[in-house]
């Protein structure tokens, strides 16, 4: 369409362009940064020359930008039925979802529409995460797109200390739309990349195999699927016609502006969150709503963060930080040398104990293992920032300490009567325990087995995970 081609912007990326820099840091263009490449395509916005109070698109409304790029076919299925009731009978958990995907369905858009996606992807978030950004699986998936600690790392998403990028708004969508597209090349449609993302592709190229081997269709209706993936494209479809004509359900849709929501500032310096939330003028929830994949208290230079600040308040955070004369961090990090108690360890670096267990959330009773990664107050000892190795690769292992050795036999006197040492409660002779535990095993693996095929066949409300079958698939 034309004003797509008029619309300069794929995402909106600022760098504070400062002419004084804070005392501890230079934040200026001329330092040199590791940008990474997943950034590197956005425009840059110079505040010097440029306001972005002043880049808008010819269209006013997201929702109508989203309406036009639809492309996928409505399943009109009893199953896509189910779910457009099911959300329409809920308008409240509906404009909840929509409202909080205000920050970052723009984003989205861009991104999808820079891909010649169809705009139905961009609504994907709904049916994951409902656009909640601490959101975590039961499997341990993750973030706005549900990511599994192993296809995060699949998709190059660093986990560590520091932060995880499967929470990352920019890194997960770009992760996401990468793997979305990878499996719509390998499986030639979308409702079937869509199942692939959801089970896993081993597990649909297996049951198109099944299904060619019985001379049946191998779309996406016809293939034996759980329940959770048979449902996954219908939960879309219902998003996309509630999307589509929200009138005719009874929802109204929150406003959404069609111009970026938030931009990205490049971080030249070790800085704190909590300088960033003050001297952007933010409340501290929208900060972390924006920026979910920080793990700690200090955002590193040397790790290619980037802080998504509101629409309106880069401006303040750059004018707020060039008057900024203090120290920009109060954090960094040191390696542990040798397995140690909390205590050891805070006595050995010079830290005070409860702020070393607070700031790393280490819980009582366990050590701190050899080769970790903690965070650690600076002082004119520890003066610099993170280094890059540090950022990239930094680790906390944690170890319950050994129970301490039994009691060694008495001796006794000849012919004196020694006393009978009681055996542990509950043990019995010979291997009478060993097969006591290997029966509790047997009964709790027959009552996981029962539970999970009660899981399968009780029915359930239709915008409720039923199964684990996403997690389990994406750890291949």
């Amino acid at each position: 369409m034309a004003w797509r081609s008029m619309w300069p912007y794929m995402a909106v990326l600022l760098i504070a362009l400062l002419s004084g820099c804070a005392s501890t840091g230079d934040w200026s263009s001329d330092t040199p940064t590791r940008q990474d490449p997943r950034a590197a395509k956005a425009k840059r916005v110079n505040l010097q020359n440029q306001s972005v109070s002043d880049i808008y698109a010819p269209s006013s409304n997201l929702w109508i930008r989203i309406r036009d790029g639809f492309e996928m076919e409505p399943m009109n299925t009893p199953l896509e039925i189910a779910q457009v009731r099911w959300l329409s009978a809920r308008p409240d958990y509906v404009h909840r979802s929509m409202a909080r995907s205000s920050r970052y369905l723009f984003y989205i858009v861009q991104e999808v529409n820079a891909r010649k996606m169809p705009t139905e992807i961009a609504l994907l978030p709904f049916v994951e995460s409902a656009f909640v950004m601490p959101a975590k699986s039961s499997a341990k998936a993750m973030g706005l797109w549900q990511f599994m600690p192993a296809t995060g790392k699949d998709f190059r998403l660093t986990q560590n200390v520091f932060r995880d990028e499967r929470r990352d708004v920019l890194q997960s969508t770009d992760a996401a739309l990468d793997y979305l597209q990878r499996l719509h090349k390998q499986f030639g449609s979308w409702d079937l990349a869509l199942a692939a993302y959801n089970w896993g592709e081993g597990n649909v190229s297996k049951a198109q195999k099944r299904n060619l081997a019985a001379g049946l269709p191998t779309d996406y209706l016809s293939l034996k699927m759980p329940n959770e993936t048979r449902n996954y494209v219908p939960k879309l479809m219902a998003y996309r016609q509630i999307v589509l004509d929200p009138q005719a359900y009874g929802i109204v849709l929150p406003e959404l502006e069609n111009h970026p929501y938030f931009v990205a500032v490049d971080v030249g310096s070790d800085i704190d969150v909590d300088l960033v939330v003050k001297l952007s003028e933010i409340p501290d929830a929208e900060f972390h709503s924006l920026n979910p994949s920080f793990n700690k208290p200090v955002i590193l230079s040397n790790a290619n963060q980037q802080i998504l600040l509101p629409f309106g308040h880069a401006e303040i955070f750059q004018e707020n930080l060039r008057k900024y004369t203090k120290p920009l961090s109060s954090w960094t990090a040191v390696q542990v040398s040798k397995t140690e108690s909390v205590d050891q360890a805070a006595k050995t670096l010079g830290v005070d104990v409860d702020t070393l267990r607070a700031i790393n959330d280490i819980p009582k009773g366990m050590r701190i293992r050899s080769g970790s990664t903690v965070i650690v107050p600076k002082t004119s000892l520890r003066p610099g920032d993170i280094s890059s190795v540090m950022a990239e690769n930094g680790s906390l292992s944690l170890v319950k300490p050994a129970p301490p050795p039994a009691p060694a036999p008495q001796k006794c006197a000849k012919g004196a009567k020694c006393p009978v040492v009681k055996s542990a409660k509950g043990a019995t002779k010979g291997n009478s325990s060993a097969n006591n535990a290997a029966s509790q095993h047997k009964s709790a693996s027959t009552g996981l087995a029962k539970s999970a095929k009660n899981s399968t066949t009780t029915a359930a409300s239709p915008l409720v995970k039923t199964t684990n079958a996403k997690g389990a698939s994406k750890i291949q």
